[in-house]
């Protein structure tokens, strides 16, 4: 963008997202809740840093994607294995190989989905994650209610943290947890949220974020006018154990009389290998996902709990 003369955030900024320590230290200096931090070479230095922020802690590569590599620490014999876990995750990025210690936000975790013209930051959906088993914090599916009234409240955090890193432009995808019902920030994405994110804010509410990126980038505003009051959810498709994938279910007459049920996307084929943490990660993991539609957010959970039931994939062991 930079050198097409296009309406960019810089690439000093944009290397500042993608880096956790850097933004946890902006953070701190612009005054945006955040969990505390240090820096761990080794795993003297890691036992340190878990007893200045006490047990549970969180150890996780200092810049890499998909929660790999991130792990809780509830107790300390488990440290050794989470700190060679979480170096493995941080050996994989391009960025940086360091590894974070970090203090544990205890809470539910969302996301505020924004975009920002000029400097100028909307939020425009909040989505409540949901997360697999501890200790690691694999993200099994979302929901976003037009109506949910949590994005009043989290989005003047989610605006703050986007200045502190002196982002100017773009579409954010903001991630936080609640402790105690305050928002206490993890990153900000300088991008569209993963998972179909944007397609589950267009359902939703009507408002369209790739055109909005789109609109950004040729340096125009975004129509954030939203068109609609819904919700929508989506569910990954994981199997029970990790193996060959054996079999993937799922009837096709249930989803010809499912109206809700708006996508289902299966992206392994029988014979692929699947590989849960902790020897695998969200990248081995998944088999696919689907989409199902409602008026409100019990409706969707109720839904994506009866499409659940329907579709599903099996693995057996690997001989």
């Amino acid at each position: 963008a930079r050198a097409l003369g296009l309406s960019s955030t810089s690439v000093e900024v944009m290397r500042a997202c993608r880096n956790k320590a850097t933004a946890r230290t902006l953070f701190a200096r612009h005054g945006v809740p955040s969990a505390a931090s240090m820096r761990a070479r080794n795993l003297l230095e890691a036992g340190l840093a878990t007893m200045t922020f006490g047990l549970p802690s969180v150890i996780k590569p200092a810049a890499f994607a998909g929660s790999v590599g991130v792990i809780r620490v509830d107790a300390p014999e488990e440290l050794p294995a989470a700190f060679a876990f979480a170096s493995a995750g941080a050996s994989r990025s391009s960025d940086d190989t360091g590894v974070l210690v970090e203090e544990y936000l205890d809470g539910p975790e969302v996301s505020v989905e924004c975009v920002t013209f000029r400097g100028l930051t909307t939020a425009v959906a909040v989505t409540r994650k949901h997360l697999g088993p501890a200790p690691y914090f694999v993200e099994t599916g979302h929901t976003i209610d037009a109506a949910d009234p949590l994005l009043a409240q989290v989005a003047p955090a989610a605006a703050a943290a986007v200045k502190a890193l002196g982002i100017t432009d773009g579409v954010q995808h903001v991630e936080m947890r609640l402790v105690d019902g305050r928002p206490r920030l993890i990153e900000v994405n300088a991008r569209l949220g993963g998972d179909m994110i944007g397609q589950l804010v267009h359902l939703a509410t009507g408002i369209d974020l790739p055109r909005a990126a789109a609109d950004l980038a040729c340096g125009q505003a975004p129509d954030l006018t939203p068109t609609r009051s819904a919700a929508a959810g989506i569910r990954m498709l994981y199997p029970d154990a990790s193996g060959i994938l054996a079999a993937r279910h799922g009837d096709q007459t249930f989803a010809a009389r499912t109206p809700w049920l708006q996508r289902v996307q299966l992206t392994r084929e029988i014979g692929d290998p699947i590989l849960l943490p902790p020897d695998g990660d969200v990248f081995t993991a998944r088999a696919g996902f689907f989409i199902v539609t409602g008026r409100t957010t019990a409706e969707v959970t109720d839904r994506l709990d009866t499409a659940g039931d329907e579709i599903t994939v099996t693995t057996r062991a690997n001989r």
